[in-house]
């Protein structure tokens, strides 16, 4: 993003809650896991549940820069980034908004794969392991536990891009993170009302209870 200009608000507080809540709760996940505290990793897990239904709301109903059409392009627009050849625009660039798919993506598949998983004793368990078989909760979770790893790299691969941008000095994508603010030239990105995040969450929130329930009263 270019210095000078005007200060304007690229990511509202939404997005930068997320982001944080998102990284730290990963972490206490890995923890929780390698410490065999698995009552608090079931914790944590239904709490990264929570934080991608409602970034995946944000995506669609949320401010510009955080709707998945403004930074998920084509193949052509990508091109066109890498040629150095794009037009400007606030928030992710189209290699960034491939990094943020695959990271939802990712994040989405362990998550699910976790409410369906148990341990090989059987005696750990997420809450909708019971819809399904035995041997198949059991595979579920395997491939939980192997597909960590590919979480692993694409945090890794993130926090690597984020460092050469940040070496670079002309694309500062680490503090508006922080304080939601960058100097551009660029027209302010339209954010959304504060009562769509909260409609969102609270969405969030009751599907998460309903999930943790074992979907009762399905």
């Amino acid at each position: 993003m270019a210095a000078g200009g005007t200060r304007v608000r690229v990511w509202d507080g939404w997005i930068r809650g997320f982001h944080w809540l998102l990284g730290s709760l990963v972490a206490v996940s890995w923890w929780t896991a390698e410490e065999g505290h698995m009552e608090w990793h079931f914790r944590s897990g239904i709490a990264i549940f929570v934080l991608l239904v409602f970034r995946l709301l944000w995506g669609v109903f949320g401010s510009e820069t955080a709707r998945f059409a403004s930074f998920l392009k084509g193949p052509g627009t990508i091109l066109a980034y890498l040629r150095g050849k794009a037009p400007r625009a606030l928030g992710h660039n189209p290699l960034g908004g491939l990094s943020v798919l695959a990271l939802l993506g990712v994040l989405i598949a362990q998550t699910t794969l976790g409410l369906f998983a148990q341990d090989e004793d059987g005696i750990y368990s997420g809450p909708l392991s019971s819809l399904i078989s035995y041997d198949a909760s059991s595979l579920a979770g395997e491939i939980h536990h192997t597909l960590f790893n590919v979480v692993l790299g694409l945090i890794v691969l993130h926090i690597s891009a984020i460092t050469y941008y940040v070496l670079r000095g002309d694309d500062d994508i680490l503090l508006p993170m922080i304080t939601g603010d960058t100097d551009t030239d660029l027209p302010a990105p339209k954010r959304a009302p504060a009562w769509r995040g909260l409609v969102a969450l609270a969405f969030a929130v009751a599907l998460a209870a309903w999930v943790w329930s074992g979907l009762k009263g399905l």
